[in-house]
C-alpha cells in the first residue's frame, strides 16, 4: 500500500503515518490483495470550493472529495484482488472542515481526519451512500475499519 501525501498546512505533515497506517488497515479488512496506490491532499476551504465548483458543480466547500480512477471499471474488483499495483485515485480534505467538524462533533481532530479519509478511501473502492441500501453498507463499513485500530 502506497500513500502520495501532500498537506498545503506544515502543522499536519505529522499524519502522514496515521494515513498509511488507515489505507493498510482498510486494505485488510476489506481483503484487497493489490498494491494500491492513493493520493491524499491536505487542502483549505478556498481549495476544496474551487475543486468542487469545477469538477462536482457545487458552489460550495466541502469537508472530503474523492476522485476514483477506477470508476465505472468493470474489472475493479478483479484487479483489487490481484498482486498488482493498482492506482486508486485522489482524495481532498479540507483542514478547516476537519477542524470544525472535530469540534462541532465533540471528538478529537485525529478521528475526523481518520473518518474523513477512510470515508474518501471507501469511494476510492467503489463504495457510495447515494441510495439508502448502499449507506447501509458504506457507513457501518467505515466504522468497523476505525474500530480496528486506535484512530480516536
Amino acid at each position: 500500500m502506497e500513500l502520495d501525501f501532500i498537506s498545503l498546512d506544515e502543522k499536519y505533515k505529522n499524519l502522514e503515518q496515521l494515513f498509511s497506517l488507515l489505507l493498510t488497515t482498510a486494505c485488510e479488512h476489506l481483503n484487497i490483495k493489490a498494491n494500491v496506490l492513493v493520493s491524499l491532499s491536505l487542502i483549505d476551504d478556498n481549495k476544496i470550493h474551487e475543486i468542487n465548483k469545477q469538477y462536482r458543480g457545487i458552489d460550495k466547500s466541502t469537508d472530503v472529495i474523492s476522485f476514483a480512477f477506477l470508476d465505472g471499471d468493470k474489472n475493479r474488483t478483479k484487479m483489487l484482488k490481484s498482486n498488482k499495483d493498482v492506482v486508486l485515485g485522489d482524495i481532498y480534505i479540507s483542514f478547516e472542515h476537519a477542524n470544525a467538524q472535530a469540534l462541532a462533533y465533540g471528538h478529537s481532530l485525529k478521528r475526523e481526519f481518520s473518518f474523513l479519509f477512510i470515508h474518501g478511501l471507501l469511494h476510492l473502492f467503489g463504495y457510495d451512500h447515494i441510495k439508502e441500501e448502499d449507506e447501509k453498507i458504506m457507513f457501518p463499513l467505515q466504522e468497523e475499519i476505525l474500530a480496528k485500530g486506535d484512530f480516536k
